[in-house]
């Protein structure tokens, strides 16, 4: 059966420059609003893909996210998140995209069609089987990404990939193939809207369970979080006087500071 780009397909609505602000928002809110449906038809792949990261994760391996475009500047989000939310060390989750850093905020031309250059930027790493790489690619063709994929799975290193196509070429070479199918686009072919937003809630969910799994949340709350700021610091004081029952907001906060960070600050108390 031939592969379709159902991210490729027309715009359902036409004539976009004739619409006003309103009709042009109504529209892209409609659209957003068949995101979450889409990606919870996929909930049993992206609870097996979860799993599949934590037990890596917890026996000391690494999160890689490889992507071109949008894609690979999303995994490059989520990865540099993980560390002052969760204070977790820089390197345990990384984001790789195509062209390198100057892809982050200038498209590099033809990076995404080279079939080698992945697994090149991956060995730069020093990538080995007790790390995961998950694939991020809206049309489920880029070769960058599939490339890589392809040589993690001669070097026995699991993957698992995130598309938007059904049926796609990289669900064909990852381990653990996630595809959430949001439809055409508002604006034909710009995979940056319905087709972003659905990997961005995916990589909410895998990152997101993944530090829970390893411990990183207590009840509800980011106790591991670094205190990059006053309005971090203001948080990390409110945890921890609901938590110990300290009545004296300044005490709070010069006992949270003295141990830098509210998980520290709770043990003293034990």
């Amino acid at each position: 059966m031939a592969f379709t780009k159902v991210t490729e397909q027309s715009s359902k609505y036409r004539h976009l420059e004739k619409m006003s602000v309103g009709e042009i928002i109504k529209n892209i809110n409609e659209e957003d609003f068949l995101v979450a449906t889409a990606v919870q038809k996929a909930l049993p792949e992206i609870e097996t893909l979860i799993k599949a990261v934590s037990e890596k994760m917890i026996d000391g391996g690494r999160l890689f996210y490889i992507g071109a475009g949008t894609s690979g500047r999303l995994g490059i989000l989520d990865a540099s998140e993980c560390v002052p939310t969760y204070g977790v060390p820089k390197g345990l989750v990384i984001g790789i995209i195509a062209g390198g850093k100057k892809a982050i905020v200038d498209p590099v031309e033809n990076a995404e069609d080279d079939t080698t250059q992945g697994w090149k930027d991956l060995e730069s790493y020093k990538i080995n089987d007790a790390d995961v790489v998950i694939g991020i690619a809206s049309s489920g063709t880029t070769p960058y990404v599939i490339g890589a994929l392809k040589k993690c799975k001669e070097h026995h290193i699991t993957t698992g990939s995130i598309a938007c196509n059904p049926g796609s070429p990289i669900s064909e070479v990852a381990d653990f193939p996630v595809e959430v199918i949001v439809g055409p686009e508002f604006i034909t072919g710009s995979t940056r809207m319905k087709s972003g937003t659905a990997q961005k809630m995916v990589l909410n969910m895998i990152s997101t369970t993944a530090m829970i799994q390893l411990g990183r949340v207590e009840d509800n709350k980011m106790v591991n979080m670094k205190l990059t700021n006053q309005k971090i610091v203001k948080r990390g004081t409110r945890m921890l006087m609901e938590k110990t029952g300290i009545k004296d907001e300044a005490a709070a906060e010069a006992l949270l500071l003295k141990y830098n960070g509210v998980k520290k600050a709770m043990e003293h108390f034990k």
